[in-house]
Parts: C-alpha cells; structure tokens; sequence
C-alpha cells in the first residue's frame, strides 16, 4: 500500500538559500530527497572538515557513510509520510573517525516541484562517551557488587530499601524486586524491627554516630522467618542533596559455628588431659590392688576367704575398665591398629548386636560399594558400635529400628573448613541411625562429655559415646551426631581409608592356656617413681625367678647400670619425674648397652614409643597388667636377644 504523502512546505530556491545563509554558522545542510547535497553550511564544514566546494553535489549518505538505526528504506518513508524525521546517526568525519550525531530533518517541497531536505545535526559524541564510560563503570560496579560474598542495602534517609545487591538476595532469601521500596526494617527481627527507624531519627538529628562507620554484630531474618547473626558496616553519602546510607552485610553463621566447635574441641581436650592423668594415678593405685591379690591368691587355701579375694580382683577389673575408658576419651587408650575391611568386620559382629539389642528392635546392616578398608582397632572399635547400639536400645523402650551403614566416602577441603578439627581425604563411613527419642540440642551438644548422662541414677557411667569420641579421634578419625527429638538419632564415625593390600595375620598360639608362667633367671633393672608400684613389680620378678634391681628415677637407672653389667633388660614407667622420662633414659641406656631389652609401662598408652622406633625392637605393657602378661611380654623380649 503506497504512503500517503503529506504536503510539505512549498519554497523556492532563493528562500531556501536565504534561510540556509542566516544559518550558516548552525550545522545545517540541504540535500535533495536521493541525497544529493545542495547547501553545506560552514557549521559542517567545521563539524566534519569538508569544505563546502568537496560537499555540494556529493551524496550526503556516501560522504558522511551515514550509520542509520534502522533501515534507510524506513526513515525515507517516514519522511514522505510525516515530513519529518529525527534521531541518532553515525557519521564519518573527513579524517576518518566517527561522530555521533543527533539529527533532524524536515522534508522541504520546492517550488520546481523537487523535494529536499533540510537536516540539522548536533555533534553529541563527548555525551556519547560520557554515557558509554557511565555504562561501563555502572557495569563494572555491578559485577564487583555481584561478585563480593558481603551482600550490599543501600537506604535513605527514612529507611526505604533504594537498592538490594545479588549477595543479599541470596543472604535473606528474597529478590530485590520483594524488597526496594519497603523499609529496610523487614530484614530484622524484633526488638531490632521497631527500634531501627528511631536509630536514623536520632542520628539526623543529633549527628550521633551509633552505628554509622562501626562494624556491628546484629541479628538478621530471612524471608522464611529464619534469624542469623550477620555483621553488619554502615556507610553514608549524600545524592542530590538526599543523604543515603549504605550498609555491607556478611553472614557469621559459619565463623561463629567454627567458633563453637573450637571451643568445644578445646574443652574436650583439656577435658581430656585431666580425665587422663586421672586415670593414669588411677592406674597405678590398681596395680599395685591387683598385684597384691594375685600374690595373695596364691598363698591362700580354697574356702570363703579365697572367694572374697577373687571378688575383690573382679572389682579391681572393674576399675580397670573404668580408667580404659577414660584414657579412651583422653586419646591415652592402647590400640593396637591392624589392616581391616570394616564390612566384614560389622557384619561378622552383628549376631552379638542382634542378642544384645534384644527381639524388639530391628536391626541391619548395609554395606555400600567396596574399598572399605581401615587401619583400626579392630576390638576397640567393636566397643565402639556396641555402646552406641546399646544407646539406641535404651532410646527405644518400646522398640523400633536400629539401621548400620558401611561406605567410603571423600571429605573435601570444604568440609574440612567448617570442622577445623578435620582433614581432608578418603574415609571409609560408618553410619548407625535410631528411630529412638532423640535428643534436645543442648543434650547433642554435652552427649560426647565424660560422665555426662540423661540416664537414671545407677542405669550408666556416662563414658559411652565419650569413650567412642576419643577411640575414633584417636584413630585419626571424625565423629558426627545428629538427632531430633522423637525422631531418633545418627552417629557417624569417619575412619581414614587405606588402599594397601591387606597384610597376611600371624595365627595365634592355640598352646597358650592355663598352664605355667614362663620364668627366667636373668637380671632385670626396674625403674619405677611410685614405691607401691615398684615393690609389686619386684616382688613379681622375684617370684618368677629373676635376679632385682630397683630404682626410683632415671639418673639412678644409669648409675645401677653401670655398676651391673648383667643387667638383660630395663623394665621402666614411662611418665616419671626428675628431669628424665622413661624413653629417654632407654636411649640413654642403648647408648652404654646397645644389646639391653627395653619394656615400658605406663596408666597413660604410649605405644608410639616403641611403634615410632624411637627405641628400636622395644615394646610396652599398659597398667594394671598381669603377672601373666609381664611374664609373657619378658620372655619374648629375652628370647629375641
């Protein structure tokens, strides 16, 4: 469908030179509808650099390789529809750069009945660059602002949200649409809700500054209603006479729970420190108890006093228990780590579980992919999963299911940040889950602290998941509980992975019974600060056949040592006082006697010492032991010399 034509205005050549020479100066130019030009003022002649003698005559589109924003073909009929057309074009100055034009045109009628066109343009290129460098810095400050994990509110003066950055957006839970033009107060809690706008009333008018440029810790909510603690910084500045404030939020969730656990990682280990010394003076006040009933015992004839004197060992065994599982908590516990696919191992363990947990309650076991090999205690580590089941049973009196997971998992360096106790790497993940009570939050986070129990008076000692704790800390590990009230509970325990083939096991000796202590005549050096303790042990040897040396500390060790050259072995605490500990007087004694049999002992475990070959082929016995085992542990020793 043709355009209409609209009836421009009629002039004749000689007023369209008279009105193009009034303005000669503007940038104007004429130029015939095909675009030939006719008049070029000296305004283009300064705006573009060609003289007007090069322009007449040439076509305006060629000379000035006109960039149009649309189609030539739309503005033409724009044109003879119309009359006018204005907008933004790109022309080439005569030195080949471009200049951004803001242009007008009206469409003339002649009195030849030829149309023409007459064309103002206005250089606008410096805006042009004003604006593009404003896009470009506004583009720029939107990315760091998009990028910067601190979420950014801009606000004014009464507290209308002017601008809410992609990090708070993701911080509160809500998009910026939800929030700009709403007070900023939405994003707290009360009381901070209803005290906030008195905050910016109270600085505007007394210039107080209570929180503007001061970092603050204040209480943050999301849209779903959660609070978190976030830290909050306050800027100000003024827009067009309007102050404005800026505020820099960072979410603390995460320090302060790091936080936390330090300062329960740090409680447990001192905690540990003083449940463990404990244990190792109990230790030896046990030693010296059943090392004088095991004497006892056998000088006394069967009858009531022998029973009496067997209770009391039985108790002393008790004790004994008691104080493992204290050093287990402390990380003092002996283990004795061996190659193990914990699959294998759980499964093999779970007849005792099912007899233990008793008919009421359900009990599996799923083992998840291969490669679950551990380096672990393996007898420990039963313990382990027994206390924890036997937990499950007492949250679950009416019954229910108790469900054990074994798999191999990978804890990256992100999760290592949120537990500074932990490393980085593969594990092997054992999972028990209860559809017991639960607990509270405020019981999760004591559950692990010794002697700590919701049990009735007399139902537990409170070391279970404290004597779990420190065996899997123990055992380079990582122990996770997570519960809710009625709907049970998890424990985790994470063990290090090992990929090395597992080693062939020695078989054990079947002979060993109930048969004779092995006895011996050479001469032994013990070292021994308690005195209680050390008369036991002596009088131990000496019944077993051994020739005596005895000695309260170190220095005089080395003394008995040098004025007895039979001495075949060093039978020493290891914790001992005097400026010399037990390993290092053994190496002080393998360099005068390289060829002498070292045996430690010690309430706390130290198998290190003789597993880091710290003393070569030396080996230890943890407190109480028995006559048996001492008398096992010096034979072998003797015999391998």
């Amino acid at each position: 469908m043709p355009h209409r034509l609209v009836s421009p205005r009629t002039a004749s050549p000689q007023e369209l030179d008279a009105m193009v020479h009034v303005l000669d100066g503007a940038d104007i130019l004429v130029h015939r509808f095909d675009g030939t030009i006719t008049h070029w003022s000296i305004g283009c002649e300064n705006m573009y650099g060609w003289a007007r003698e090069e322009a007449v005559g040439e076509k305006v589109y060629d000379l000035l390789a006109t960039k149009f924003p649309e189609p030539a073909e739309n503005i033409r009929d724009q044109l003879k529809s119309r009359g006018f057309w204005q907008g933004e074009v790109i022309h080439r100055h005569k030195s080949g750069h471009e200049i951004h034009v803001a242009s007008r045109c009206v469409l003339v009628n002649l009195s030849d009945g030829e149309f023409a066109v007459i064309q103002t343009n206005s250089d606008v290129s410096a805006l042009r660059r004003a604006q593009e460098a404003v896009k470009s810095r506004e583009a720029h400050l939107s990315s760091i602002l998009d990028t910067v994990p601190d979420a950014m509110v801009v606000i004014d003066h009464k507290g209308t949200v002017l601008s809410f950055s992609k990090a708070a957006e993701k911080l509160f839970g809500m998009s910026s649409d939800q929030i700009c033009g709403r007070n900023v107060n939405n994003l707290m809690p009360n009381p901070y809700r209803d005290a906030h706008d008195g905050y910016i009333d109270h600085y505007i008018e007394t210039g107080e500054k209570r929180i503007i440029g001061y970092g603050r810790v204040v209480t943050g909510q999301r849209a779903d209603g959660s609070q978190f603690p976030m830290e909050l910084h306050v800027g100000e500045a003024t827009v067009n006479g309007e102050r404005i404030f800026t505020g820099f939020v960072r979410d603390l969730t995460s320090r302060f729970k790091i936080e936390e656990d330090l300062r329960q990682a740090q409680k447990m280990e001192a905690v540990g420190q003083l449940t463990g010394g404990i244990a190792h003076d109990f230790n030896n006040l046990l030693t010296v108890i059943s090392g004088n009933l095991e004497m006892i015992e056998d000088k006394l004839p069967p009858g009531s006093l022998r029973d009496l004197l067997k209770e009391a060992q039985a108790a002393a065994q008790d004790g004994a228990i008691l104080t493992g599982q204290l050093l287990a908590f402390g990380r003092r516990q002996p283990l004795n780590p061996k190659h193990a696919d914990l699959g294998q191992l759980v499964t093999g363990f779970a007849d005792l579980l099912r007899r233990t947990l008793g008919e009421d309650i359900k009990l599996s076991t799923v083992i998840d992919g291969s490669g679950l090999d551990v380096l672990v205690d393996s007898s420990q580590l039963q313990n382990a999963i027994l206390n924890i089941a036997l937990n499950a049973r007492d949250a679950m009196p009416k019954g229910g299911s108790l469900t054990t997971t074994i798999s191999r998992v990978h804890l990256d360096a992100d999760y290592a940040k949120m537990y500074p106790e932990v490393r980085s790497g593969n594990f092997v993940l054992i999972t028990m889950t209860d559809t017991g009570a639960g607990m509270t939050e405020e019981v999760r986070k004591r559950a692990i602290e010794p002697f700590f129990t919701t049990k009735e008076v007399g139902s537990g000692t409170g070391l279970g998941l404290s004597m779990v704790y420190g065996f899997v800390k123990q055992s380079g590990g990582h122990l996770q509980l997570y519960s809710e009230v009625g709907r049970g509970t998890t424990v985790r325990i994470y063990l290090p992975a090992v990929n090395e083939a597992k080693p062939r096991q020695s078989v054990p000796d079947q002979d060993a019974g109930e048969s004779q202590l092995p006895r011996g005549d050479e001469m032994v050096l013990v070292v021994e600060d308690d005195a209680r303790v050390r008369r036991v042990a002596v009088a131990r040897l000496a019944s077993m056949g051994y020739e005596v040396r005895e000695a309260e500390n170190g220095h005089r060790a080395l003394g008995l040592l040098r004025e007895n050259a039979d001495i075949a072995l060093l039978f020493t605490d290891i914790v001992m006082p005097g400026g010399m500990t037990g390993d290092e007087l053994a190496r002080k004694v393998r360099v005068l006697r390289p060829d002498i049999a070292v045996l430690f002992t010690s309430g706390y475990s130290e198998p290190g010492l003789a597993g880091k070959g710290i003393v070569p082929g030396a080996q230890w016995l943890r407190k109480p032991y028995t006559a048996r085992e001492l008398a096992s542990k010096l034979r072998e020793l003797l015999d391998a010399r």
